[in-house]
């Protein structure tokens, strides 16, 4: 089978992305481990389908790197995004359906996507960490000298630890830069290593560090791979309108044999 296939990324998180609209494409989850596989195959960190919709603009489907299907990718949904405008899905603002349900999306005047997340009412203290969902769940561990910091071996021993090791979960490390201003870097689950960024992580990171503020809030984020910003409300324990910002990038587009 010949799969014409796109490469997008938002800062360093890549992903093969299918336009499924024709409901062409059935993939194995073997077959998904391998186009990502980053010597045998395209290479990324993840695939998404772009699926037709009879309610809203599209539906996402998202698949880690491992061939399984996922919870929500925060950085993968901005390129979906991209995606869909690229190939002529043109909106002001665009409404698209994922796993963990509806979300908005519109373009900055500077190119930026802006994808929003899911409200957040609960942030859970585990050990002097923290805990929390923002459409994917996500381990949130405050450090210092994070250029330096051991993620790989760290996050993986979180990753599989007893109370993680069945369903699995992303772990963030935090840095404090300033006041408005924080530096994560993220062990995935499902790509079971460390990305250049991590949307949802990003998200869970900014909540976090913005815990004890209230009001309106922006965090400004550097990782690996570039610099995003979270925007949101709080009240209390609550925050919403959680708004992820930051680039969205075609790569290259090709056909490979399945």
């Amino acid at each position: 089978m010949q799969l014409n296939f796109y490469k997008y990324q938002g800062t360093g998180n890549d992903f093969i992305i299918l336009d499924n609209r024709t409901k062409n494409f059935t993939l194995t989850t073997e077959q998904i481990n391998f186009l990502c596989n980053r010597r045998f195959g395209i290479g990324a960190d993840g695939l998404m389908l772009l699926n037709q919709s009879n309610t809203y603009d599209f539906e996402m489907k998202y698949y880690n790197a491992d061939g399984n299907e996922s919870t929500m990718c925060g950085n993968g949904g901005r390129c979906l995004v991209k995606f869909a405008n690229d190939i002529g899905l043109k909106k002001e603002n665009y409404h698209f359906i994922a796993i963990d349900g509806p979300h908005e999306a519109h373009f900055e005047k500077n190119g930026w996507v802006d994808l929003q997340m899911k409200n957040v009412d609960n942030i859970e203290h585990y050990y002097g960490d923290f805990l929390l969902n923002t459409g994917s769940p996500h381990y949130v561990k405050i450090v210092t000298d994070i250029d330096n910091y051991e993620v790989f071996k760290e996050g993986r021993a979180i990753r599989f630890s007893k109370d993680f090791e069945k369903e699995g979960i992303n772990v963030n490390f935090v840095e404090m830069v300033n006041e408005d201003t924080i530096t994560v870097r993220t062990y995935e689950r499902g790509v079971e290593n460390e990305t250049l960024s991590c949307g949802t992580g990003v998200t869970a990171a900014a909540l976090v560090f913005a815990h004890n503020d209230a009001g309106f809030n922006r965090i400004e984020v550097n990782t690996l791979g570039g610099k995003l910003a979270v925007e949101f409300d709080k009240l209390g324990e609550n925050f919403s309108n959680i708004w992820l910002c930051g680039p969205a990038t075609f790569v290259f587009k090709g056909e490979i044999e399945l």
